[in-house]
């Protein structure tokens, strides 16, 4: 498979995952659009498993891994579909992009990863485009505000559980890793959905529009998407890789306006510019000034 191939396919899976998650709930049921989507992509991750002849190492380690991921798949996937409900799938991708930031907090705090001043600086300009997007909106009532919360503890969730496995550093393949991170998260959204007592719609009371975006979601967002995502990782440098976050807030906003009517204004752009800026100076600050 060719690299660009790759990189270009993931950034259209990561910008179009954000509306297809707004897409696949039925009536604000999010449940039964996100638990089905891990169950169809636990099924194809097996699938995968078995073609590809990889295999589930048991050890303590692997287990504690497959834990992790489970609940980092758990907590990002149950908050970010609940938050969409709240907000424009834009804003979503916005939020999800600046994991990288918190990554590197979270890694300071619990790997003694040192931060650099250009990273410190990203950090600054990133909060300070989300303060320019959700504080002076006006479209931020509310709903809105209660949307950005949980997305937020989706990030949290995704990049914590991310930190996490780092630490544990377990040398399994990215599609077992994916397969066993999914198969842990199923039991908990069942347990969600009977808990939440959501009614299970029939195969009449779902539109296309909502099925289209499960499978969509589950072959390309979960399988698709990881595998070709450690794929790049292990066949180009991490920076190169980390474009993509600067990439598909922009285009997904982009879909958002063309494809839900979503409204892009002057603070949007503006804050948005900001967090993108503040991911440069995170990721190629230090670079930068190596060279010059």
């Amino acid at each position: 498979m060719s690299v660009p191939f790759a990189f270009i396919a993931v950034v259209i899976i990561w910008s179009t995952t954000p509306l297809a998650i707004k897409w696949s709930s039925i009536n604000g049921n999010f449940l039964f659009g996100v638990s089905s989507r891990m169950i169809l992509g636990g099924i194809l991750a097996l699938i995968a498993v078995y073609i590809f002849k990889l295999s589930f190492r048991m050890t303590p380690r692997n287990r504690l891994a497959y834990l992790a991921s489970g609940l980092g798949i758990y907590g990002a996937m149950l908050f970010g579909y609940w938050g969409s409900l709240y907000i424009p799938s834009g804003w979503v991708s916005v939020i999800f992009g600046t994991s990288p930031v918190l990554t590197g907090i979270l890694a300071w705090l619990f790997l003694d990863e040192k931060l650099s001043r250009f990273q410190i600086l990203g950090l600054l300009l990133g909060f300070s485009g989300l303060a320019i997007i959700f504080l002076q909106s006006s479209q931020m009532t509310d709903d809105a505000s209660l949307g950005v919360g949980l997305i937020i503890l989706g990030v949290i969730s995704q990049t914590s559980t991310a930190v996490w496995i780092k630490k544990i550093n377990t040398q399994q393949h990215g599609l077992v890793m994916t397969a066993g991170g999914l198969w842990v998260s199923i039991p908990l959204f069942l347990l969600t959905y009977l808990l939440v007592s959501e009614p299970i719609p029939s195969l009449e009371e779902i539109p296309l529009q909502v099925a289209g975006s499960i499978v969509y979601l589950a072959i390309f967002g979960s399988l698709i998407g990881f595998s070709l995502y450690y794929f790049l990782i292990h066949k180009v440098e991490a920076s190169t890789v980390s474009l993509i976050t600067l990439i598909t807030p922009v285009t997904a906003l982009l879909l958002g306006m063309w494809l839900n009517n979503e409204a892009i204004t002057v603070h949007i752009i503006w804050g948005t510019a900001c967090i993108l800026l503040g991911l440069s100076c995170f990721q190629w600050g230090d670079k930068f000034l190596k060279h010059n």
